[in-house]
């Protein structure tokens, strides 16, 4: 579990509650019923009323991904291909039928399987770059959704503040209570933009760059299933997949073993590499 959005928005908050606290004003004053209601209400009527009803519940439903998603080391899935490879190489390509049914990663399942059924090479990549297609298009809808929130919030915000400064004009007759009203009439504008800033914006952000990372590692996943199928050998796979990888994110490898196939030709990884 990454725990960068929980921390990001208690500082975020945090820094609201401080600054209340050092300008010695009531932080009751801020969390007045009416106006968070209007903001948030109006501003999930209007993204849904943007959205299909299906894009709204997808959204919620990818939401617990912000808070708890994980994201996976890089080098994990190359030792994981290394692994795969070296198995493909002693035990032949039908052995990772069994390694297919142990995997719990459904997208690697399937290509494992489907280099098990003799697929052609083509044929796998097409099927696994379309999966991925699917998938980025698929997290881009979730996103894009707290999106169009954080852009709704504010301006509603600004409704609000107008609704309130309207009934303040209607009570002119009473000077003393102008100061509270107007106050208050301001607190609409605050939760639209605490609630763009702070909540929808980030969320959208997160899910994106969670999506990004997802689509990283399948994509690494795809070039080295393609890479085993192809009987590439496991040294040069691990150099290959690293080289994909931002050095900030690799991790330190494992080192591979050589095949006996290797050993009896010393020449033919080095041949290989220069080519």
């Amino acid at each position: 579990m990454d725990p960068s959005t929980i921390i990001g928005l208690f500082l975020a908050f945090g820094s609201v509650v401080a600054m209340v606290t050092l300008e010695d004003a009531n932080l009751m004053a801020l969390l007045l019923p009416a106006p968070m209601v209007l903001v948030f209400g109006a501003t999930l009527a209007v993204g849904l009323a943007g959205n299909t009803f299906r894009d709204t519940v997808r959204a919620f439903k990818d939401l617990p991904k912000a808070f708890k998603g994980k994201t996976d080391k890089p080098q994990d899935s190359i030792d994981q291909l290394i692994g795969f490879a070296e198995k493909a190489r002693s035990e032949g390509l039908l052995s990772l039928e069994e390694a297919a049914v142990d995997e719990k990663d459904p997208f690697l399942a399937r290509a494992l399987q489907n280099i098990a059924d003799g697929t052609d090479a083509e044929e796998l990549r097409i099927l696994m770059e379309d999966e991925i297609d699917s998938k980025m298009r698929s997290d881009h809808v979730s996103a894009k959704f707290f999106a169009s929130l954080g852009g709704y919030a504010p301006t509603i915000g600004i409704i609000g503040t107008v609704v309130s400064l309207t009934h303040v004009l209607e009570n002119l007759s009473s000077p003393d209570h102008l100061g509270p009203m107007i106050a208050s009439a301001f607190v609409a504008t605050l939760w639209g933009l605490l609630s763009a800033n702070f909540i929808w914006l980030p969320f959208s952000s997160r899910l994106k760059r969670l999506s990004e990372l997802e689509i990283e590692r399948m994509t690494l996943l795809m070039e080295g299933m393609l890479a085993v199928q192809n009987g590439t050998q496991p040294l040069l796979l691990a150099e290959r997949l690293r080289a994909m990888v931002p050095p900030d994110r690799l991790g330190k490898a494992k080192s591979a073993k050589k095949s006996d196939d290797d050993e009896a030709r010393p020449g033919k990884f080095a041949s290989s590499k220069a080519a």
